[in-house]
């Protein structure tokens, strides 16, 4: 009789904690999402003023456009990362792939275009550079919490 109530209660708690786990690496997720967007949206702006008040042609900042871009998604996978405390690669691949499959999705919906080889390889790269945020983003809190 014992037995049966202690793994009863063993069953409860495993599913309590995967619940609260899975709600924990969601939250990780949108925070790491709202920030890439928050920030994805600011250089957009900031990059439509300067085509549009200056003399800078769009082909001139093309690898800065780039390099924003790669930065932005590193600092959402550390936003995941610091947000979920454990497991970075895991939180920043998933926030690095919920952007690309977002992305898609208004590619495929907006423009009815899919993926070319070359953006496959972006959003590859872009979620390479999200788990990497992650990972740096775990072992830094961690640090701050010592």
């Amino acid at each position: 009789m014992n037995m049966l109530v202690l793994e009863i209660i063993l069953t409860k708690r495993r599913e309590m904690f995967l619940i609260e786990g899975s709600k924990h690496v969601g939250t990780a997720v949108l925070y790491g999402l709202i920030t890439i967007f928050m920030m994805l949206i600011t250089s957009s702006l900031l990059f439509s003023l300067l085509l549009r008040f200056t003399s800078v042609q769009e082909s001139s900042l093309q690898y800065i456009i780039t390099g924003v871009s790669f930065i932005t998604l590193f600092v959402g996978g550390f936003i995941s990362g610091g947000k979920g405390k454990q497991k970075g690669w895991f939180l920043g691949g998933i926030t690095g792939l919920v952007y690309s499959i977002i992305i898609f999705l208004f590619s495929f919906l907006g423009s009815d275009q899919l993926f070319t080889m070359e953006q496959f390889i972006y959003h590859l790269c872009y979620t390479l550079i999200c788990m990497m945020g992650g990972i740096l983003g775990v072992n830094l809190s961690k640090d701050t919490e010592r």
